[in-house]
């Protein structure tokens, strides 16, 4: 069995390896790490959670530890697509880079540009960011990317779905030829793989195991009810997840649960609350501040249960993970293979769960056909609408009909009485010559256009 102080790294890494207390390499990392330290161009495909992350920053560590970065002239570029991922990378590479003298910036969005230019003009050695900040940098001329040596691509398949490949062309475009590149991903799409022919020089494909395939430590379920009513669909589902933690019980160390909307992210973390559950919320909408604060308090156990946007599936490296629960049926069928992936990480025991309603049974389909097997269900009781029923109002009494009145006998009037009622003609003719005709705005002029046919709203 490979271990890592058959990889080739230098002492340095290999000590901080050792406090770290790993001492067998993951497939991928056994297979890439020796192409990475050979400068080879490296394209890894492997499922989430096996380790992509040391994959790189280990061999980048020991290729950077002789020389010096200059001011704004990076040596290295890592690019995430989140802010988490990014942030992951940049823990990991501080755990792994402490005995070796390396400058490190971390350029992510929700953070004062202040400080990042403080570090850009220091001079660092490794530059991890996100797309947009990095070119938010670029454009304002505090960075320059013609020192970069290596350039790593992080998790590409989520690259692409958040539409930043036109920005990671860019940045391919803005860094000399003459690079070594290091591109990883769990799936590889067709625009994918038309970026790796295009910017990749005859790499070396490390592919441990076949593209969108979940991990065998994690027993999956799913869970397909109908509500009573339409209108109660997500009450039902918040119900029908107490009953899964609840069923849980001590197996549940660390929870994620996983929304499609991030107004759904704050009503199931409002309800999980208010039924006295640990728990906070994470999406793209909050302030990164509060978010680096409660994925803190997630991996420190202060939270149990961390309700999240899929904007957490990747980067969150966090091995006491013990349940996934989709409470939404991804839409994209790859986001399921991430978001599972967030449990039985390390070799460890992981449990995901996900609740299906009628209307989504589409996207469940999808995702069987993507994993190539049929996901188990679980049967349990379908909740209840515990909603009060309408109280009936008292019926109210009619009362009776009256009786018909009797019409009143019309007595005759008599013929001299009608004659004096009835107007003359002669004086009738002599009132209306009387009479001045009906003008708009009174004036006297005659209506020139329409003639006789002149709509009656015209003449008010």
């Amino acid at each position: 069995m490979t271990k890592f102080s058959d990889l080739g790294l230098g002492p340095k890494v290999m000590k901080a390896i050792n406090d770290v207390g790993y001492d067998t390499p993951t497939p991928i990392q056994a297979e890439a790490i020796p192409y990475a330290l050979e400068g080879r161009d490296v394209l890894g495909i492997a499922q989430t959670g096996t380790g992509k992350t040391a994959g790189f920053t280990l061999p980048m560590i020991h290729k950077l530890a002789r020389g010096r970065a200059r001011a704004r002239m990076p040596r290295s570029l890592v690019l995430a697509p989140t802010r988490e991922l990014a942030a992951q990378v940049a823990e990991n590479f501080e755990q792994y880079a402490k005995y070796v003298k390396l400058d490190m910036a971390l350029l992510i969005g929700g953070v004062s540009f202040k400080e990042q230019d403080r570090l850009i003009d220091r001079g660092v050695d490794v530059l991890i960011a996100t797309p947009g900040r990095l070119l938010d940098h670029f454009e304002r001329g505090k960075l320059l990317l013609t020192g970069i040596e290596i350039m790593v691509v992080d998790e590409a398949d989520r690259m692409l779905d958040m539409g930043f490949i036109p920005d990671i062309e860019r940045i391919f475009k803005l860094t000399p030829f003459t690079r070594q590149t290091l591109f990883f991903s769990a799936t590889m799409a067709p625009e994918i793989t038309r970026i790796t022919q295009e910017f990749l020089s005859n790499p070396q494909r490390v592919e441990v195991a076949r593209q969108a395939t979940t991990s065998e430590n994690i027993t999956q379920k799913v869970i397909c009810f109908k509500p009573e009513n339409r209108k109660v669909e997500g009450k039902a589902k918040r119900d029908m997840l107490r009953s899964l933690i609840k069923q849980e019980g001590d197996k549940l160390t660390n929870g994620i649960i996983f929304c499609n909307r991030k107004v759904d992210v704050d009503i199931v973390m409002k309800s999980l609350k208010k039924h006295g559950h640990s728990v906070g919320a994470i999406h793209g909408d909050l302030d990164q501040r509060y978010r680096m604060e409660v994925l803190a308090g997630f991996k420190n156990n202060d939270i149990t249960l961390l309700v999240a946007s899929d904007v957490a599936a990747r980067g969150l490296d966090i091995p006491d993970v013990t349940h996934v629960f989709n409470f939404d049926v991804p839409i994209h069928s790859e986001d399921y293979v991430h978001r599972i992936g967030r449990t039985g990480r390390a070799g460890r025991k992981g449990w995901a769960f996900m609740m299906c309603l009628p209307h989504e049974q589409k996207h469940l389909d999808g995702i069987e056909a993507l994993v190539k097997h049929e996901i188990p269900r679980l049967e349990m009781e379908t909740p209840k609408s515990t909603r009060p029923a309408r109280k009936e109002r008292p019926k109210k009494e009619r009362a009776p009909k009256p009786e018909a009145a009797k019409p009143a006998e019309v007595k005759p009037v008599e013929a001299n009485q009608a004659e004096e009622k009835a107007p003359k003609p002669a004086q009738n003719k002599q009132e209306n010559q009387n009479k001045k005709p009906r003008n708009p705005k009174g004036q006297g002029k005659a209506v020139k256009g329409l003639g006789d046919h002149v709509p009656a709203f015209l003449l008010r």
